[in-house]
């Protein structure tokens, strides 16, 4: 094909580039790709170049829709190797030590409906899990009643069925206290935590002189007793908790023997009866422990909770999951803040959980992007540890990919201004549903001789535009309404004519 004559492929190159990255391609990036493919032509770089030029200046001529079409008419490969391409750019590394049968999970809050910083994490390990085979545990963290909405149990496994995690069981933490309690009390008696009746800024400032503070030295019968006393609610919330034991010495005062025990009194729990509740470390190593839990990701804001599950990892003899600790995404341009959220809507400024202005799944749900765009997306920022910031136009453009081949075409006129078609007979369009797929039929463009034209267009002056469907115009002003002299039927002279497409509806 190209040895000979290389116009059929520096446009489909051409075709190919503007297809992947929309809008005209730049000469170079077309003979580079010509040239990488038909090295035989290298010495003909003149040729070539002029030839490119005019390559681009026919795709140029071609809508989207006529330049996909006519990709997929003329090397429907080269569409395929565009995905081939795309995927395997999204392939995650290989996980540490990890074999056919992983165990992964996602442990999210009950305090609202899931977001989208939620599905980074939910996506990755659903891609492992998938990958190597093996269970993906959906964990409800909800031992901290604070921070526990009641309808939020409901709705999360809303947002994970939309999502399509392949979750293969189901775990509350708050269906689990007796199990915590009672690995508590096997802690104690081991000498690995005791519990600490100071008050804070007792305790803080004993933490900063990286001082043991006076309970840390009771027996370990004094212990299990004291912890009796918070079970049985003799001591109330603020009066003890359970420490665990680590280096006092430790260069961060936050590792130093923290908390993993408190007293709650208010509020009270949505489901279970109960004044003592973990804190995230020890449940979180419980159930990672107990559930068999084989590698972990998530952000690095969890490094330093790694360094202390540690310790209690140590305590108990136990391993510890593989860790990978991905960077930090900003995410702007929505709101994130399950309180600031439930208070807008409470306030009216939201109309609920799914306001398109929201971060939430189900807001972007309901402005039709797939659920498979959004584990796309997030897979495709993968696991590194360098903060990022998300892109949403990466987000749209896998959503496109996914909605592209089986989306019907409509038109869409922001802004509107009725325009009148000056000498253009009323008649009736007809125009394909889709592009590359006429089975899909037919829709009806009704012309009276009004239409309404995006406001952005109507610019005296400029270029002759083309109506999509309909006909060419040139752009006048008449009074108060927009008159637009009709400008002919040929498709080829709008294109000659470098006419931009605009989208019209009936006046």
């Amino acid at each position: 094909m190209a040895g000979d004559d290389p116009k059929e492929a520096l446009f489909l190159c051409a075709l190919q580039n503007a297809v992947k990255h929309g809008g005209v391609p730049q000469p170079g990036a077309v003979i580079g790709m010509v040239m990488g493919a038909h090295p035989e032509l290298r010495s003909r770089a003149k040729e070539v170049s002029a030839l490119a030029k005019e390559a681009i200046a026919d795709v140029a001529k071609l809508s989207p829709e006529e330049r996909l079409a006519t990709l997929q008419a003329r090397a429907p490969e080269m569409i395929s190797a565009m995905s081939e391409k795309h995927e395997k750019r999204k392939t995650l590394p290989e996980l540490e030590g990890a074999e056919k049968g992983v165990v992964m999970r996602f442990a999210p809050n009950p305090s609202g409906p899931l977001h989208i910083g939620h599905a980074r994490a939910a996506a990755l390990n659903d891609a492992y899990v998938r990958q190597y085979g093996g269970r993906y545990i959906l964990r409800i963290e909800d031992t901290d009643p604070k921070r526990v909405d009641s309808e939020a149990y409901q709705t999360v496994q809303q947002d994970i069925k939309w999502l399509g995690l392949g979750i293969t069981e189901v775990v509350t933490q708050s269906d689990r206290l007796p199990i915590y309690y009672d690995l508590c009390r096997q802690l104690i008696e081991k000498g690995g935590a005791y519990v600490c009746t100071c008050d804070n800024e007792q305790f803080k400032e004993l933490k900063q002189n990286k001082t043991a503070c006076p309970c840390r030295g009771n027996s370990v019968e004094k212990n299990l007793e004291f912890w009796q006393k918070m079970l049985d609610h003799t001591f109330k919330e603020g009066e003890a908790s359970v420490r665990i034991k680590t280096d006092l010495t430790h260069p961060d005062p936050a590792m130093r023997d923290f908390p993993a025990f408190r007293i709650l009194d208010a509020p009270p729990h949505p489901k279970v009866k109960a004044h003592v509740y973990p804190l995230m470390n020890f449940s979180v190593v419980a159930d990672d422990h107990l559930l068999g839990v084989t590698h972990v990701i998530r952000g690095k804001d969890h490094i330093a909770n790694t360094r202390r599950q540690k310790f209690i990892y140590d305590h108990f003899g136990w391993q510890q999951p593989v860790y990978r600790h991905y960077g930090r995404m900003g995410i702007e341009g929505v709101v994130l803040s399950t309180s600031q959220m439930r208070v807008g809507i409470t306030e009216g400024t939201y109309t609920g959980w799914d306001d398109i202005r929201l971060g939430t799944l189900r807001a972007l749900a309901r402005r039709g992007i797939l659920p498979e765009a959004v584990k796309n997306a997030m897979i495709a920022i993968g696991i590194g540890d360098v903060d990022i910031s998300f892109s949403w136009d990466n987000l749209y453009a896998e959503n496109k990919k996914l909605v592209d081949p089986t989306a019907n075409r409509y038109f869409c006129v922001p802004d509107p201004v009725e325009a009148k078609i000056e000498g253009a007979q009323p008649h009736t369009a007809h125009a394909l549903l889709h592009p590359s797929d006429e089975a899909r039929g037919m829709r009806t463009l009704q012309f009276t001789g009004t239409v309404l034209i995006p406001k952005a267009e109507l610019v005296p002056g400029t270029a002759m535009p083309r109506l999509k469907d309909l006909f060419n115009v040139k752009l006048a002003w008449n009074s108060d309404i927009p008159a637009c002299p009709h400008g002919g039927d040929s498709l080829a002279d709008a294109r000659a004519a470098q006419s931009r497409d605009s989208q019209s509806l009936p006046g």
